[in-house]
């Protein structure tokens, strides 16, 4: 299904903001200059102007209405596995949502309910021992549910779109609205789920045994557990599969495997994933990119789409 608002690697350029105050009244869960590099997969990156925290959805609500008054640029920033923020920082508001508010997971019959706020890791095993199918192929993806959401996460076998029937999501303006089935698309990496929050989702699944879901869960984990950067590598992946091909395929033939800039280089496991070596900049890692994408543009004629936001 085609989707008309593509939202990967979206590169947010730096406003004039930083002279710019947060608005007062949430000092009690905001923070200056939080240094971004420890909550992403890269653990490289500048500090965002302001971090906040909100403990509820009122609470968030109230936060984003205040720095949309004062013209202040919002991010959202989940899991951190598919972001690379830029060595100057971003100016704004970052937010981030792990208060217990935001990542409840409730099971009603074939049903979960889930805040977006939740550890995919968590709503897959969760479905699994409630014996719910279509979820466990999942297992491994790393990030938020709303993550997984927003991007249309999946494999061969599926995606987290076909299962969803509903989700709640907040504006930029602070509204919250609901999404019904009806008015939600998702494709190949990609949904129409592009406002600023992903409150909660809805999940429709099928019954089936316990049991057996969770031998195909840990089937499918050893397997791309094989296929993935070690889990102690600084790392990320970068480029979409298109279609009927790998990525890692296509660097691979256009001699791209082994490619390196500064302590940025492609993994030895997935050529489709970089990992940055200590002392890399996220400089390094964005030259990478661009010379990856142009080489296997040029030897083999498909332009690799990315899968990564940079802030």
């Amino acid at each position: 299904m085609a989707i008309s608002r593509p939202i990967a690697f979206r590169i947010f350029g730096p406003e004039n903001e930083f002279d710019m105050a947060f608005p007062s009244g949430f000092e009690h869960i905001t923070r200056e200059q939080e240094q971004l590099a420890p909550f992403t997969w890269f653990r490289i990156g500048g500090a965002a102007q302001f971090w906040v925290e909100p403990t509820s959805i009122e609470e968030l609500a109230a936060v984003v209405r205040a720095a949309a008054a004062e013209g202040l640029m919002i991010r959202v920033l989940g899991g951190g596995s598919n972001l690379l923020v830029r060595d100057e920082g971003v100016s704004g508001v970052v937010l981030h949502l792990t208060a217990a508010a935001f990542a409840k997971i409730e099971v009603n019959k074939k049903r979960i309910i889930a805040g977006g706020g939740a550890k995919l890791g968590h709503v897959v095993s969760t479905a699994v021992r409630e014996g719910l199918a279509g979820l466990e192929q999942l297992v491994g993806i790393p990030g938020t549910l709303g993550g997984a959401l927003r991007s249309n996460a999946g494999t061969h076998g599926g995606d987290i779109g076909q299962w969803t029937t509903s989700a709640t999501v907040m504006t930029r303006s602070g509204e919250i609205l609901t999404r019904s089935k009806d008015e939600l698309r998702f494709g190949y990496r990609a949904s129409s789920l592009d406002e600023l929050v992903i409150l909660e989702a809805t999940l429709d699944l099928e019954m089936a045994s316990s049991a057996m879901l969770t031998k195909q869960m840990q089937q499918t984990w050893i397997l791309k557990k094989a296929q993935l950067p070690s889990a102690d590598q600084a790392t990320s992946c970068i480029f979409k599969n298109p279609g009927g091909v790998s990525a890692a395929s296509l660097i691979e033939e256009a001699g791209m495997h082994s490619a390196r800039v500064g302590n940025a280089e492609v993994s030895d496991r997935n050529a489709a994933y970089i990992v940055a070596q200590p002392g890399c900049t996220s400089r390094e890692v964005i030259e990478l990119i661009e010379l990856i994408r142009k080489t296997v543009a040029d030897r083999t004629g498909v332009d690799l789409e990315t899968a990564i936001e940079i802030w």
